[in-house]
């Protein structure tokens, strides 16, 4: 597509396929960054001396050892319905603590600043154990410091629900288009929740400047995070070894192809970053966006990153798919994502609900319509739309594997869950 015709889709919120024009090799695109395969490792290194805290603090991790992980899943029946296509589910829709793929970035966060607080007041030392985090020695240090966070919803559960938890007073800034259980849920956690009328970037803003306001506040930056990215990161390596005990091969004659649905980015770009540290040009990420608010998309086919947003070509930024209801990307996922990431997908939202009620059909597995976004890549490829793209990128006789990255669900009330069964657009 050449640039004024992607503008052209996009105003008009047609759904089209993307491909990232500036996509380097690998090695030559991770070596711009300024992190490196040494910072993932760091994360890694620290959930593991957090694994005692989260299994103390959450009682769903007691079995995984305090280890916050999903399960692979392969899909047969759904894959069919792509043209037997080689189709596995990453289930971040069922990771403990907060039900979705914020779980990994946002736990991590909140106890990365736990440690710096409890370490500098004399209260944690290098070889402690570190569940002393939640004993109610610190959990009346905790008490005196606050934490805040814009969202629309799902990194609001997980920083809200992990910073209750530790003893921190927690505010959740939320959008409009923040689903009301969500707010009920955090609320039910001890957690203040403040509502906005405008999008998700007036919910971060205010966040940020009540956050200045109180030298013991701190401030969950999703546009901007480093360590958020980084607790991303650190599923790449344990999907690597998932992929490895289901005997699926990752190489030049069995590329993988990723598709991870995208709100600010900060997630799927930090997933992207770890896959494409370990696969290199062997993985092929693509991004999933509502129609109707396609920031990611914008930022890369136009290159000015942070620096437009979806209202600048005349879309309100609302969508049923309220996890990706972002009107500009994050300049820290735009910076990761320029040379790494294959393309951006769109999906009009009634097929949000179309793909969420084929998965429970023959699945018998629910995501929120914002996670059923990550079929378009694998329905994209049976329409033969990625043909041209696999030609240049991929050998010929090539047999790939997808994954559809499913970022959030297993939260969600019953009656909710009915609803969205139940919804035609």
């Amino acid at each position: 597509m050449r640039y004024d015709s992607v503008i052209e889709s996009l105003a008009n919120k047609r759904e089209c396929v993307f491909f990232n024009p500036n996509i380097a090799a690998a090695d030559e695109a991770l070596s711009e960054l300024s992190i490196t395969t040494a910072d993932t490792a760091d994360a890694e290194g620290r959930l593991l001396r957090f694994a005692p805290v989260i299994e103390k603090a959450f009682p769903d991790t007691v079995q995984a050892h305090g280890i916050i992980e999903s399960p692979l899943v392969r899909v047969n029946n759904l894959g069919r319905q792509f043209g037997s296509i080689e189709l596995l589910l990453k289930c971040d829709s069922d990771l403990p603590v907060a039900g979705s793929v914020k779980a990994r970035g946002g736990v991590y966060e909140v106890l990365l600043h736990a440690e710096k607080l409890a370490t500098d007041a004399g209260l944690l030392h290098a070889d402690d154990d570190y569940s002393i985090l939640v004993t109610d020695e610190l959990r009346r240090f905790f008490k005196k410091y606050s934490i805040h966070v814009g969202s629309t919803g799902n990194l609001g559960l997980s920083i809200g629900i992990t910073s209750a938890a530790l003893g921190f007073n927690p505010t959740v800034h939320m959008s409009a288009d923040a689903r009301e259980w969500k707010k009920q849920k955090l609320r039910s956690c001890g957690v203040t929740v403040k509502e906005y009328p405008g999008e998700y970037s007036q919910a971060v803003s205010e966040g940020r400047t009540l956050s200045k306001k109180d030298p013991y506040s701190y401030f969950v930056d999703d546009e901007s995070s480093l360590p958020l990215l980084l607790g991303y990161s650190t599923a790449a390596g344990r999907l690597a070894a998932q992929l490895s005990d289901m005997g699926v091969t990752v190489d030049r004659d069995h590329p993988l192809f990723v598709c991870i649905p995208c709100g600010v980015g900060g997630a799927p770009a930090g997933i992207a970053f770890g896959l494409k540290c370990i696969y290199k040009d062997d993985v092929h990420i693509f991004y999933a966006e509502p129609t109707g608010s396609p920031c990611m998309l914008l930022s890369l086919a136009t290159e000015l990153g942070a620096g437009i947003c979806v209202q600048d070509i005349g879309l309100s930024g609302r969508t049923h798919a309220d996890g990706l209801a972002v009107g500009r990307s994050s300049a820290l996922a735009y910076e990761v994502s320029k040379k790494l990431v294959s393309g951006v997908i769109t999906i009009d939202d009634a097929k949000l609900y179309e793909n969420l009620r084929l998965l429970y059909s023959t699945e018998g597995i629910f995501a929120e319509p914002s996670a059923c976004a990550s079929f378009v890549c694998a329905e994209s490829a049976n329409k033969g739309l990625l043909d041209d793209y696999m030609k240049k990128h991929c050998k010929t006789d090539a047999v790939p594997t997808f994954i559809a990255w499913l970022t959030g669900g297993s939260m969600v009330p019953q009656e909710i869950k009915q609803e969205y069964l139940a919804t035609v657009l």
